[in-house]
């Protein structure tokens, strides 16, 4: 990702399809997303990426090496107007990139419970639930559990 796809990555991120599937779920405001950007730059261990297919933008993620020993989070979303099959497309790139290019250990992420399009992603991508989190996200009206998925890079190349 580069500057000049923080105008599309920030449509993206606060289209309400993408939005409420987010933690933090206002929408984020220009400066916000600027002050981000340059904050992730300064940050090695933070990789921001576009995914493109035929040249053409349609999605984004997030990968957060925490710690040592090459683990990681990750956070996506396929842009809302992308063709179908992009997200699957975009989960294998990204995780290829990680596991190749990274040579990252694991690749861990976390779904609010009630995204099961999500649930669903990452297990068709090989991820294995680890765990939930009762009641951890409060969205300013309820709680909602979180569910903890991981992935290995064994695990990944065996299913390559």
């Amino acid at each position: 990702m580069i500057h000049a796809d923080l105008e599309k990555v920030l449509a993206w991120r606060n289209h309400i399809n993408v939005r409420r599937y987010m933690c933090s779920q206002h929408e984020i405001t220009q400066a916000e997303h600027l002050s981000w950007f340059n904050r992730t730059l300064q940050d090695p261990k933070k990789h921001l990426l576009i995914f493109e297919t035929n040249h053409e933008p349609q999605g984004f993620v997030n990968l957060n090496e925490v710690g040592n020993g090459g683990v990681a989070d990750w956070g996506f979303y396929a842009a809302p107007d992308a063709p179908k099959g992009s997200g699957r497309q975009l989960g294998n790139a990204a995780l290829s990139h990680a596991f190749a290019q990274l040579e990252l250990h694991k690749v861990c992420g976390r779904v609010l419970a009630y995204n099961e399009r999500s649930i669903n992603f990452h297990i068709a991508l090989g991820f294995q639930q680890e765990g939930i989190l009762r009641d951890h996200h409060f969205d300013g009206v309820r709680y909602h559990h979180v569910i903890s998925f991981g992935l290995l890079s064994h695990d990944w190349r065996l299913s390559t």
